[in-house]
Parts: structure tokens; C-alpha cells; sequence
């Protein structure tokens, strides 16, 4: 078994450490005292079996749940402590798990583990060995029967060979090492055991037909491999689907927490801040599995039993009354019987029921103290008054978080579980900074957004009262009732469908299309948040020249109101939006906009506005629908753009905004089809830059940068449209020149040279810059992309080499050096 286990432990604890010192000094003194004892003077069998053993390695598979593998060599160790001496068995143990541990494996292997691994089979191979020859066993076994000894051998070997690592994962990760070995290794014993019933059988054929015949066990081995492979694939599988199971589960108990946390409007990250404090203590105390998975849901829904009590009471800015707190007191029960429906596999609604016990059993709803409350509990009342201490309230401002740490110090032994309490006094101030630096769950969203009459910009938009003024019926019920399904049905469509497609105009020409039938408009802006200012990336219908033309700085305008205040608005002046040009020209014939903020996870991510010819054209109910999917649109903005970014940076340079690597064999592959057609010339040029390393060391890497960008956009600027240049990393750039003919391809070289030595001296004003050009020519130089290139990149560095030849030789001339170095000629 290939210890690759402790690889998960990145940064192991002193104890740790000593552990794995141990394990190596005694592993080599295990291998120094097995090597010491003689040879058995079967050199042919040890090398036979020496193969065999390590081909058997090579057949290994992946454990579920933990970084390491399990391979048929152990079966040639077993066989070794019947037919080798000592040291030929140690021997064929370490070549097999050194092999094992290095070969086809997920991770680069660390020198330690390796190391440990190593370590740890010699000393299981030398138990093994030491008991299977010992005179004990054979006293035990009444002789020297191979059928009772072997197995008793195998269970040796397994426990001394899996323990080590069990120990080192339980010390590096803080867990009890029988959970690790039970959890982990246990199961194996079977195969360890079914392993030795083998070798039974082979040692007593090789008594009869001699060593050679081993070779034929190989298939039976290679069978047992495929035969684990399929039933440990199986059960990773079945793990990795529990696992999703298990997310879905938590996912749901978070939006359901998210629900319950809405209706208390006191409360804010209340949810993210109790679940870390929690889990933290949990962990120090060293709960069970299952407890710590009960308090992670507990955490989140312990005051689910609020969906019980009237919100003017959860909400009520002042101490509630004596009725009133009877009322609240129900909740702990109420959520306990609500939670008891959903079944869960560990103890989540003693937790719930029991949150507002207290130590002195002073609590409610069943009186508990002491250790009665279940240890989830204890932990989240500390939890819960330390949060609710440390948060504002509508009657009251929140303490700093060291005077609410007192107040619950000064409860310890009364309402809180001192150990509860040492625990959270001692590390609050870390568990505050991880509550701050975990993503928020999701932030509140505000529930009396309006927009004053002074808030408004002072043209272009409808008074007040007459927005919120109810629209007028003005159809059937049966025509109500036909729009009422016909919107559902299309809102319901065009959900479904705006997160099929990444490509931004694509998505975006859906949502216009859907959109149209129960909102109508004669034109549709779409904007992005970009750099304080709106970006459109989307328009169309009437003036579309004009919206499309605009970038709206945030605040101005109709959409950068509505962007900078996230509030909607409804029969605005669509003229408003031009206005921060200052052109009288740029105005808009369309008289009605309805404008709502696509607020995504991160913010604004953009405006949605609507226009129309008539005013006043658009109704409540047409605002209400914008509304109700802003969110899915802002999300389904926000992830094509940034698949757009994506794709771009796939391509492009960022430094520079040149093509990339990826995109100049793209363009060279084509050029180089159409010139095979054409039969054209095709110059391909690389280009280094000599002393940017210098620019760098004396002016820093931003003036380096700027180097970069200035030669960039130079030759971007120069070149023909036909032509390429990109960046491939570095200071080397590649040009790609078809039709240039040999004069033509001189001067650009020249000019190339001129441009590096501008660069240099318009950036850093001194003359350190030059350039290093290696050329090559399609097809007399080569036929394809990598030919071309791997050619001209070696006229580059025959040039560059040239260049520093022709400096050292010029150097040692003016200093009189009578052996100047030789020039090379090109």
C-alpha cells in the first residue's frame, strides 16, 4: 500500500514531524539489519521474483476517499517470507512500494513521503518476516505449517504497514486514528487475508514443480487488479454521487436558512456568522462526525420555528412584552417538530429544541442543564448571544465584540458551558476574522426601495403620484386572465433559456425576443457596468445608432441614475440620456423609458431600459415583470460577459493586447493555406529585445511593461492589415509578413531595429534597447508553422550571438586586449 495518504498533510505539527523521524530511522534500521544477513544463494529466484514483484506494483488502483493506492505486489512479499531470507524480502518490499509510490501517480511525489512509504514497508516486511520465522510461531502452529503461519504473517504485515500511515493522516489532520484506520483501511483486511490463501496455494505448487512456475500466477493476480479496480470504481462512484447528494442537502438547508433569516429584518449575516463561530468550536472540541454535521445544520436552521411567530413581533423596535415573549418562546419547539419531518442522519433536532437551554437549567422549553443539553446546543447558545450581543438592533446599537465577549464570560456557569465559553473567549477574535473573510451567503436585499420626488433627475420623468397611481382596467377578465397565462408561460420560457447559450449577443437577442410580447417596446438598450460608466452591449429598434453610440457615465442619464441609486424607473424622457454630451443634436425621437438595475452577485452589473414613440406608455405591471426577472438577466449578463472575457483572454495577450501564442499558430496555419494555393511568399520575423533585462533591473518591471506596450503598438500600428504580429511571451515578439518581397523585408527589419531604439529612448530616455531578428521564408525555409518558427527562431539567436560578439570584440579593442574574441559570420 503507496503511502501517499500524507501528501494531504501540507504543513504537519511537531508531532507529526517527530512521528515521521521515527518511522524513517526505524525503516532504515530495519533495511541496514535485513541487508546484513547472507545471501540465500538463489540470486535467479530473487531476481525472478524481483520482476514479478515489481510488474505486480505497476498493477495498483486508488483507494476511495484517500490519496493513496493499493497494488498485487504484497502477494510476492508473502511469498518472499516463505522462499527468501530476510534481506531479499525487505528487498523485493521496497523496490515494489518505491515503484509503486512514483510511478503513474496524481500528484508529483514529495521526497518524504516517498521516504515514508519506503520506511514503513520495511519495517511491516521485518515484523512479517521476523514472526513467520520465529519460534513462537512455530510453537503455535505445532510445526512449521505454511497454511496458519502465512494468514497470522498477512495480518501482521497489513497492520504494521497501514497503521504508520493511519497515525500520520490522524496527527496531520486531527482526527482520532482509530476513525482514520477504521474508516480507511479496515476493509482492506479481507483482501489481505484472500491474498495469503494464495500464496498458500503457490508455495505448495512451487514445491512440486519448482519456483519457475510462478509466472503463471500472473494472470490470476492481473485478475484480482481488474476485478478490485471494477468493485473500488463502483464505490467511489456510489461516493461521489452520496457527496452531491450531500451538497443538494446542504444547499437546500441554506436557501430554506436564507428564508427564515428574511422574515427577521433585524438580523444581518446573522446565518454566516453563527455557522463559522460553530463549526470552529465544534472541531476544538472534538466532536464526532456527525455531531459536527448536525451543528452545521443547526447553525443555519435553529430558528427555522420563527415561521411560527407573528413578524411585528420578530420585528417589533423595542423590548417585547410578557405575552408577546411567550409567543417568541415557542420557536425552539415549533422548529424542532418542523425538522423532525425531514429525517435527518444525524442529531439535528435536539440541537434545534434545545438551543435556548441554559447551563443552570433556567432555559426553555424542557428546563435542560448541565450536560442534558446536547453538546450542539451548548455550543450554539454561546454562538447565538455572542452574534446577537455584537449586532445592531432596532432598539438597541450593537457592543463591540469585546464587551459583548464579557457579557457571555460573565454567563459562563450560569446560561453557557464554561468549556463552551474558554473555548470562544480564547479564539473569538480569530473566529471574527474568518467570519469576515468566508463568502457571505448572500446579502439582504433592501424591502422598501421607492424613489423620492427630490431623488429623481429634474427632467424627463412622470410625478409621482402618478406612477404609483394603479392602472385602470381596461380589458375582460377572460382577457386578464388569457394575459395573466400567456406571461407566465413566456417568463417561464425565457428563464429556461437565457442559460442556455454563454455567447453574450446571442443571449441577449433571446431576452429581446422574449421580451417583446409582454412588454412592448419600440427599442431596447442594454448596458454594462464598465469603469464607472454604462457600456452598451446590446441595442436595438428605433435610434439605435444614438444609444449604441453613448457611454453613460454613472449618475447621468436616465440609466446612470437608475445604475448609481438601484432603484427602477418608469416613463422617463428618453432625450435625458444623451443630455450629458452637451449636444443639442443628440436627441431622441422616442418619448417612454422603463429602466430597472440588473443587479448581480457582485453589484450592479448593468442596466435594462426600455423605449417607446407614445408617452407614458408603459405600465405598472410592465415594471413588475422587468422586476421579476432583473436577476436572472443580471446573472445570465454577468456570465456572458465573463465568458467573453474568457475568450478573449484565451487569445489575446493582456499586457500587450497582441494575439498570444494559441492565436498566432492559428493565423500562421491559415496564412500558410492560402499561400500554398496563391503560391505567395510568406516572411515570418522573431524578434527579441537586447537589454530589456537591463530596463527591468535599473527602472523596475512597470517601466518594462511600458517598453513592451510602446513596441507593441508601434508595429501594431505600422503593419498592413494582411500582416500579424503577436506576442509569444516575454520580450519576443513574432511578425507574420505574406507577399513581402526581399527589399521590402530589409527595410522592415531596419525599421525594427529603429523602432526598438525609439522605444528605449522615449520610455526610459537612455539608449539601452535593441532588438535581435531571426527570419525565415515559406517554403524555401520550411513548410510548416513549427518549421518555420523553430528556423527563424535560430537566425534570431545567431544574430543576437553575433550582436554580443561584435560588443565583447569592439570592448576589448578599446581596452587594448591583443586576443579580441572572433567575430562569427552569419
Amino acid at each position: 500500500m503507496s503511502g501517499e495518504n500524507t501528501s494531504r498533510a501540507q504543513n504537519l505539527s511537531i508531532g507529526a514531524r517527530a512521528y515521521v523521524a521515527a518511522t524513517l530511522a526505524v525503516g532504515v534500521a530495519s533495511c541496514l539489519h535485513a541487508l546484513a544477513a547472507p545471501p540465500s544463494g538463489i540470486p535467479p529466484r530473487l531476481v525472478w521474483y524481483l520482476i514479478l514483484g515489481l510488474v505486480s506494483s505497476g498493477l495498483k488502483v486508488s483507494l476511495p476517499g484517500i490519496a493513496g493506492t493499493l497494488s498485487v505486489n504484497f502477494l510476492f512479499i508473502l511469498l518472499g517470507l516463505t522462499e527468501l531470507n530476510l534481506g531479499e524480502t525487505v528487498l523485493l518490499g521496497c523496490s515494489g512500494v518505491l515503484l509503486q509510490s512514483v510511478w503513474k501517480t496524481r500528484a508529483r511525489p514529495r521526497f518524504i513521503h516517498v521516504g515514508f512509504s519506503v520506511s514503513s514497508v520495511a519495517t511491516a516486511v521485518y515484523l512479517s518476516y521476523a514472526f513467520y520465522h520465529s519460534h513462537l510461531a512455530r510453537y503455535i502452529s505445532s510445526g512449521a505449517n505454511v497454511v496458519v503461519l502465512l494468514p497470522a504473517a498477512a495480518t501482521i504485515y497489513f497492520l504494521s504497514n497501514t497503521l504508520p500511515v493511519a497515525s500520520i493522516v490522524a496527527l496531520s489532520e486531527r482526527k482520532r486514528l482509530s476513525t482514520v484506520w477504521k474508516e480507511c483501511y479496515f476493509w482492506f483486511l479481507p483482501y489481505y487475508l484472500v491474498g495469503a490463501s494464495i500464496v498458500c496455494l503457490l508455495h505448495w505448487v512451487n514445491g512440486i514443480l519448482g519456483w519457475q512456475i510462478s509466472f503463471l500466477v500472473l494472470p490470476v493476480f492481473y485478475l484480482m487488479y481488474r476485478s478490485y479496480r471494477a468493485y473500488l470504481g463502483r464505490l467511489e462512484a456510489e461516493k461521489k454521487h452520496v457527496e452531491e447528494v450531500n451538497k443538494l442537502q446542504h444547499r437546500t438547508i441554506q436557501a430554506l436558512a436564507l428564508a427564515i433569516e428574511a422574515k427577521d429584518v433585524t438580523t444581518h449575516n446573522h446565518l454566516q456568522r453563527v455557522q463559522v463561530y460553530a463549526m470552529e468550536i465544534g472541531k476544538e472540541l472534538n466532536l464526532t462526525p456527525d455531531e459536527i454535521e448536525a451543528l452545521r445544520a443547526a447553525s443555519l436552521l435553529h430558528d427555522i420555528g420563527k415561521l411560527a411567530v407573528p413578524e411585528h413581533i420578530i420585528s417589533k423596535p423595542g423590548k417585547l412584552t410578557a405575552e408577546e415573549f411567550e409567543k417568541m418562546k415557542i420557536h425552539p419547539s415549533v422548529g424542532a417538530e418542523i425538522l423532525e419531518e425531514v429525517e435527518f442522519p444525524y442529531p439535528v433536532v435536539p440541537i434545534v429544541r434545545a438551543h435556548h437551554e441554559k447551563w443552570d437549567g433556567s432555559g426553555y422549553p424542557d428546563g435542560l442543564k448541565n450536560e442534558q443539553i446536547p453538546i450542539g446546543a451548548r455550543i450554539l447558545a454561546a454562538v447565538d448571544c455572542l452574534d446577537a450581543l455584537a449586532s445592531d438592533r432596532q432598539y438597541r446599537r450593537a457592543l463591540p465584540l469585546d464587551q459583548a465577549m464579557a457579557v457571555v464570560v460573565s454567563e459562563s456557569g450560569k446560561s453557557y458551558d464554561p468549556k463552551v465559553v474558554a473555548v470562544l473567549e480564547r479564539r473569538y477574535q480569530e473566529l471574527e476574522k474568518l467570519a469576515k473573510a468566508s463568502p457571505a451567503i448572500r446579502r439582504k436585499l433592501p424591502t422598501d426601495v421607492k424613489v423620492e420626488r427630490g431623488l429623481a433627475p429634474a427632467v424627463g420623468f412622470e410625478a409621482l403620484h402618478q406612477a404609483l397611481a394603479p392602472a385602470k382596467p381596461e380589458v375582460s377578465f377572460l382577457a386578464q386572465i388569457a394575459g395573466a397565462r400567456q406571461e407566465a408561460q413566456v417568463l417561464f420560457e425565457l428563464v429556461q433559456e437565457l442559460g442556455n447559450s454563454l455567447s453574450l449577443n446571442e443571449t441577449l437577442s433571446l431576452l429581446a425576443e422574449r421580451l417583446r410580447p409582454i412588454v412592448p417596446y419600440d427599442a431596447i438598450a442594454i448596458y454594462e457596468c464598465r469603469d464607472e460608466r454604462l457600456c452598451p452591449v446590446y441595442v436595438s429598434g428605433a435610434d439605435r445608432q444614438l444609444f449604441a453610440s453613448l457611454e453613460i457615465p454613472i449618475g447621468e442619464g436616465l440609466s446612470g441614475w437608475v445604475a448609481q441609486n438601484q432603484k427602477a424607473i418608469i416613463n422617463g424622457n428618453p432625450s435625458v440620456e444623451p443630455g450629458f454630451l452637451g449636444d443639442p443634436t443628440k436627441f431622441s425621437t422616442l418619448r417612454s423609458a422603463l429602466s430597472v438595475p440588473l443587479e448581480g452577485l457582485n453589484g450592479v452589473a448593468g442596466v435594462l431600459t426600455l423605449y417607446r414613440m407614445p408617452a407614458d406608455a408603459f405600465s405598472r405591471d410592465n415594471l413588475r415583470i422587468l422586476l421579476a426577472i432583473s436577476s436572472k438577466v443580471a446573472l445570465s449578463l454577468e456570465n456572458a460577459l465573463k465568458y467573453s472575457q474568457l475568450e478573449n483572454t484565451a487569445t489575446t495577450d493582456f499586457l500587450t493586447g497582441l494575439p498570444n501564442a494559441r492565436s498566432l499558430f492559428l493565423a500562421l496555419d491559415a496564412q500558410l493555406s492560402r499561400c500554398e494555393r496563391s503560391g505567395e511568399r510568406l516572411i515570418v520575423l522573431v524578434c527579441d529585445l537586447d537589454g530589456f533585462k537591463q530596463i527591468n533591473d535599473r527602472y523596475g518591471h512597470l517601466e518594462g511593461n511600458r517598453v513592451l506596450q510602446e513596441f507593441a503598438r508601434r508595429v501594431r500600428e505600422a503593419l498592413r492589415e494582411s500582416d500579424c504580429v503577436a506576442r509569444m511571451g516575454g520580450d519576443e515578439f513574432v511578425l507574420v509578413l505574406p507577399g513581402l518581397d526581399s527589399e521590402a523585408q530589409l527595410r522592415m527589419i531596419e525599421w525594427l531595429n529603429r523602432v526598438a531604439v525609439e522605444v528605449g529612448q522615449c520610455v526610459c530616455g537612455v539608449n539601452l534597447l535593441s532588438v535581435s531578428i531571426g527570419d525565415a521564408e515559406y517554403p524555401a525555409n520550411g513548410q510548416d508553422a513549427e518549421a518555420l518558427l523553430t528556423y527563424a527562431d535560430r537566425r534570431m539567436y545567431k544574430t543576437k550571438r553575433n550582436r554580443k560578439s561584435a560588443s565583447g570584440f569592439a570592448n576589448a579593442v578599446a581596452e587594448g586586449d591583443p586576443n579580441p574574441p572572433e567575430l562569427v559570420s552569419q
